[in-house]
């Protein structure tokens, strides 16, 4: 065996540095050789010190290498500091004793070599090849990495459930115990059954809700079909997915199962917008074909966050829909009417609101696409907003050019207000009435209006400088209860029903107001229709939710999904259960939703909008023209030769509704109210006789009004 020339040479040095260290320290005590062997000591105690805190691996190693430059300087102060040669010759002993140690341990040559390298005569260790399992039906010898070969044994141990074998196991990427199985049946040709999740979990000692099994989509290169099955085990993730859930998964297991928030829905992505305090999930059906149907209550349990009709709205669109969850309620701020937002453009349209994600809502004041004036239609309870609605659809027509007639009920001080800004206004169904007949009457007289630039009548258009009248609007505010008079209901109705029918000819639009869209309300089926088909219905508050939904979709050629326009916005706060334990009042944090409605768009959707606010504590000019807009003078004078155009507050004028009694009526000195609208004012309408039995039933109460006035036959 030849020993390495590195042995060979550290042992001639220590053999050469032994007695040196014997013999300088007492031959010499001043020599520079005392000064550089300690030296060399102190540095093998830094490296020796340095290698003992270091992290990294061969600390033990390291220090044996600085070893003898420490027990050099050792030996070396010992000697300096014994006496002579030391008792027994110690100097030399120690000297000789540090030579050996070093000639044995060879810390330099030995512990420097990397991965225990052989001398050079050692014969290098031949690995012997570990004897080859035999091939089973469970393992064949197909070259299968060493997951698969684990699984199978697993699986063979299992005793082959179904009848299957494991074609490839995969390992799922960043873990450790789950995997992915790709399984086959054992006999060609035959389908897989009698497989489940509890069987594959009990071969591999995890739950039955940790597998899910799966069909194989036959692909390039390898079979599919009943034959094959893909069982994915996933321990770790659905660990991780109980207690730290993705939103994704979360919305999944709580929000699209059948019988959560919104079945069969897909998370698209959650976002946050801190700048506007909301938090957006939008969301698709798995299905395009679908319709949503959403529990907003569910979703919002599902999701963690807290039910509130306030502060969470969900937002529609074909098979998507966008859930909006804010921090405060959106529709609780004021948005200030403005006369640039209430400019209408070309096309007639003007902003009337906002929407709760701050986009603006636009109303018409006339129909651009249909080249015709714009019905209108708002409903709502007392103060839900209608009367400040109205304001700001008032200021938006007059400063397109058009006249505004207001007519209500009873006298209130908004009315009387908007009274000064526009061209008539009254406060009572006489008042109301006398207003649709004059309307109505206009149609005819518009009808035979020559227009300047051919002499021909011609129908309205919208924008046209030629026309040689201005747009009329009619308000009729609490319709509803107008209709239901004693004296003029009939009237009412039946004026303002022919008004929507023919006005739109003839540039004028009825714009309704009330509590209810029905027909034994005061609307007839043809009114409604005419209204929503040519306006924008605008609900307010109408009560209670399910109200506020059933007459929006009244108002909706199709009954989609109806935002919830609650009684107050009332946060919630703390535990209910809590405070009732506690014997705690609810704390009383409601805001009024006054101003608050659901518009009816052109493609039938209900959004949900905060309408701008005009302060009739205020001077409302800023939002009004300068000038009035009134009728031409030849259709007043033509109005004025019908007996039409007066005080309309004057009390009824003889024979203007009804035909004044017969001399010989039998002495009961009363109208015969029931005879329907003869007179210089009621354009020849009935007759002493009682013609108004003549006249077409439109109506169920114009039903019942016949049959009462059948006992004056």
């Amino acid at each position: 065996m030849t020993t390495p020339r590195s042995v060979a040479l550290e042992r001639l040095a220590y053999t050469l540095a032994a007695p040196v260290l014997a013999v300088a320290p007492n031959a010499y005590p001043d020599s520079p050789v005392n000064t550089v062997v300690q030296i060399a000591g102190a540095a093998g105690i830094v490296g020796s010190v340095l290698a003992a805190k270091s992290d990294k691996p061969g600390a033990g190693r390291k220090i044996l290498r600085w070893s003898p430059l420490v027990l050099a300087a050792a030996v070396d102060i010992a000697a300096k500091h014994t006496p002579g040669w030391g008792p027994y010759w110690l100097d030399a002993l120690l000297a000789a004793g540090w030579a050996a140690v070093g000639s044995f341990v060879l810390p330099y040559s030995r512990h420097t070599r990397r991965n225990h390298r052989p001398a050079l005569a050692a014969p290098a260790p031949q690995l012997q090849p570990a004897p080859e399992p035999e091939p089973t039906v469970a393992q064949p010898d197909d070259g299968a990495d060493q997951l698969t070969r684990q699984a199978r044994m697993l699986w063979e141990r299992a005793g082959m459930p179904a009848r299957t074998h494991i074609v490839k196991a995969t390992r799922h990427p960043g873990m450790r115990h789950d995997l992915t199985l790709l399984l086959r049946a054992s006999e060609t040709g035959r389908p897989i059954t009698g497989l489940s999740p509890d069987v594959v979990g009990a071969a591999f000692g995890v739950s039955a809700s940790d597998v899910a099994l799966a069909d194989v989509a036959i692909q390039p290169g390898r079979q599919g079909g009943p034959g094959w099955m893909e069982a994915s085990i996933t321990p770790e993730a659905n660990a991780r997915r109980r207690t730290q859930p993705t939103d994704a998964e979360r919305w999944v297991d709580r929000i699209a199962g059948p019988k959560g928030g919104a079945p069969g829905s897909v998370l698209v992505h959650r976002t946050r917008d801190n700048e506007r305090g909301v938090t957006f999930y939008r969301a698709k059906m798995a299905d395009p074909t679908e319709t949503p149907r959403i529990d907003l209550a569910k979703v919002c349990r599902g999701l963690g966050i807290q039910e509130d009709d306030s502060c969470v709205f969900v937002l529609i669109d074909g098979s998507e829909f966008l859930i909006s969850a804010f921090d405060e309620p959106p529709l609780s701020a004021v948005f200030p009417a403005t006369r640039e937002l209430l400019t209408p453009d070309a096309k007639g349209m003007y902003v009337c609101g906002f929407t709760i994600t701050g986009q603006p809502v636009k109303t018409m004041v006339y129909q651009h696409d249909k080249n015709a004036p714009a019905h209108g239609l708002t409903l709502g309870v007392s103060r839900s907003g209608k009367t400040q609605f109205f304001a700001i659809h008032m200021a938006a027509q007059s400063l397109d050019g058009q006249v505004v007639w207001l007519s209500t009920v009873r006298k209130d001080e908004k009315t009387t207000v908007l009274g000064r800004y526009i061209d008539r206004q009254g406060s009572n169904a006489l008042w109301m009435a006398r207003s649709l007949r004059a309307a109505k009457a206009l149609c005819e007289i518009r009808a035979d209006m020559p227009w300047p630039h051919d002499g021909q009548p011609h129908d309205y258009k919208p924008g046209d400088p030629r026309c040689p009248y201005r747009q009329l609007n009619v308000y009729g505010d609490e319709f509803m209860t107008a209709a239901q008079d004693a004296d003029f209901g009939e009237f009412i109705q039946k004026d303002g029903e022919d008004l929507t029918v023919t006005g739109l000819k003839y540039g004028i639009g009825f714009n309704p107001a009330g509590q209810s869209p029905f027909a034994h309300n005061g609307f007839s089926t043809e009114m409604k229709d005419n209204l929503r088909q040519n306006s924008r219905p605008v609900i307010f508050n109408m009560g209670s939710p399910g109200a506020t939904r059933k007459a929006a979709e009244g108002t909706m050629e199709n009954a989609y999904d109806v935002p919830t326009i609650p009684a107050r916005y009332s946060r919630s706060e703390g535990s209910a259960i809590e405070r009732a334990m506690r014997g705690e009042a609810d704390p009383e944090n409601g805001v009024s939703t006054g101003g608050v409605a659901v518009i009816v768009l052109d493609n039938g959707r209900a959004v949900l909008m905060r309408s701008l606010y005009a302060d009739f504590d205020t001077d409302l000019s800023e939002l009004f023209p300068d000038e009035v807009n009134r009728l031409t003078d030849y259709e007043i004078s033509e109005l004025e030769k019908r007996g039409l155009w007066f005080d309309w507050n004057e009390p009824v004028r003889p024979g203007e509704f009804w035909p004044e009694p017969d001399e010989d009526d039998e002495g009961e000195g009363r109208s015969r109210r029931r005879g329907g609208g003869g007179g210089k004012g009621g354009n020849g309408r009935g007759s002493k006789g009682g013609g108004r039995r003549s006249e077409q039933v439109a109506s169920p109460r114009q039903a019942l009004e016949a049959i009462k006035s059948l006992t004056d036959a």
